[in-house]
């Protein structure tokens, strides 16, 4: 394995829950109301410090994707998905970009969201969530 290069972002900072890595930033956030098996996710413009898994076709709530799932470049953790291709025309304009799950990323203020053992979100947000 080569050498580890992480890009350091500046700004208001969504990290890694497990290993601190910088993922986005706050101004990247195209949407908040995106969900995952364990709740909220965020649809951003822009990741930095991932790798992208093998794509697959995945049926969801909003129709067929071509997806990729996204790890921390750092420790190895899921973080979310890739959208690679939209099959209806509605939903083209989630190529290229990738949702990070709450549940598994630091907002810029250090939260943390928590789910409890049967799946529903127990506590945790952003401060500017609305």
């Amino acid at each position: 394995m080569g050498r580890l290069f992480v890009v350091q972002l500046e700004g208001k900072i969504y990290s890694c829950k497990h290993c601190k890595t910088h993922l986005a930033v706050y101004e990247d956030i195209i949407s908040k109301s995106f969900h995952c098996k364990h709740g909220k996710a965020y649809l951003f413009n822009k990741v930095s410090n991932v790798t992208i898994g093998e794509t697959e076709d995945r049926m969801m709530m909003t129709g067929k994707h071509t997806v990729a799932d996204i790890f921390c470049v750092s420790c190895g953790s899921i973080v979310g998905w890739r959208y690679e291709t939209a099959h209806e025309k509605s939903q083209k304009y989630k190529e290229g970009k990738s949702v990070l799950e709450r549940f598994k990323i630091s907002g810029p203020d250090g939260s943390n969201y928590w789910v409890s053992s049967h799946g529903r979100h127990i506590g945790g947000s952003d401060a500017d969530d609305s």
